[in-house]
């Protein structure tokens, strides 16, 4: 399927009231997807990929699947309501894109399946009992942003010379990233970094959150979240203004502007998740399939930034980087 013809199929289903699928064939299976981001290039690129695998696997829309898509863009209050929606409807299967929207369909839902994309830490969130054994009605894929953090710090101290404040932005309401923000603030002390934790809710807080980073030498850390994937542009022209290197989980918010990443490869964790659907659909029960965790990480650097901001990457960096954007 063409990219342009993709991305229209998905508008158009995208807007489609879940009444009007009153009329399919009852055999047709039925997902919604909860995209705890914005309807934008980010989302699309997730949505495509989650599609795709799903028609290489044999589900076709239109002919024995039925996709619902709605998009929160980073706003926690809209879960629930698209939770209940989903539930409402009946569908066979609910996909959850963060760990707050995943929360609000096992509110809405003991029953359903849920299959959550990129949650940090299932089990210490409280979705899973266990990793190998989910139980319930939940499982899906990690994006082991926790296991990493101290890595992250390492990785922006190698790049920044003499490093020494750390400002840590995350989503207050989302516990994955609150719990990161903890780990992450561990690492930076044991480097002897000051650190500045950055509480945000709402887009509304993001510019007064980076107002009090101040001083050279600091660099911003940003825990995912599909507030601050939705609000990258925004973030990274101010700590460009601010000369803040930028450290994320995710490349898409180096399209952006941001400076370095090191995390999953979104387009392949989607593709994951729709096997993941895939088998419940075919008959298997969600509680039974073990949570998946990354099978590779991806470090990226963008070098424009990286100039931009008068550093100089490293050669022993660039030469272990899977990807170099100039």
């Amino acid at each position: 399927m063409r990219r342009r013809e993709f991305i229209t199929l998905l508008s158009g289903a995208a807007a489609w009231p879940v009444a009007a699928r009153a009329q399919q064939p009852a055999q047709m299976k039925r997902v919604g997807m909860m995209m705890g981001m914005a309807n934008d290039a980010l989302g699309q690129l997730s949505a495509e990929a989650f599609q795709q695998e799903l028609e290489r696997l044999g589900w076709t829309e239109g002919r024995n699947i039925a996709m619902e898509y709605r998009w929160a863009e980073g706003r926690t209050e809209r879960y629930g309501d698209i939770a209940a929606e989903f539930v409402r409807a009946k569908m066979d299967v609910i996909v959850t894109t963060a760990t707050p929207s995943t929360a609000a369909a096992m509110q809405a839902t003991s029953t359903v399946p849920i299959v959550f994309i990129g949650s940090g830490d299932p089990v210490a969130t409280g979705l899973v009992a266990s990793l190998s054994r989910p139980g319930g009605n939940v499982t899906g894929l990690s994006n082991q942003n926790r296991d990493v953090a101290g890595k992250r710090v390492e990785l922006l101290r190698d790049i920044v010379p003499g490093l020494r404040g750390l400002g840590i932005l995350f989503n207050a309401d989302n516990i994955a990233t609150l719990l990161e923000s903890h780990d992450v603030d561990e690492a930076a002390r044991t480097f002897g970094l000051e650190v500045i934790p950055l509480k945000i809710r709402r887009v509304e807080d993001i510019a007064p959150a980076l107002e009090t980073l101040q001083g050279p030498a600091r660099s911003l850390y940003v825990a995912a979240d599909p507030l601050v994937n939705s609000n990258a542009l925004r973030i990274n022209t101010l700590a460009l203004v601010k000369r803040l290197p930028t450290m994320y989980a995710d490349r898409a918010q180096l399209e952006a502007g941001g400076m370095i990443s090191y995390g999953v490869d979104r387009a392949e964790l989607y593709r994951r998740g729709a096997d993941y659907v895939d088998k419940i659909l075919r008959g298997a029960k969600p509680g039974d399939i073990p949570v998946q965790q990354p099978t590779k990480l991806d470090l990226v650097i963008n070098l424009v930034t990286v100039k931009a901001l008068g550093l100089t990457a490293p050669p022993n960096l660039l030469a272990i980087a899977d990807e170099v954007i100039e």
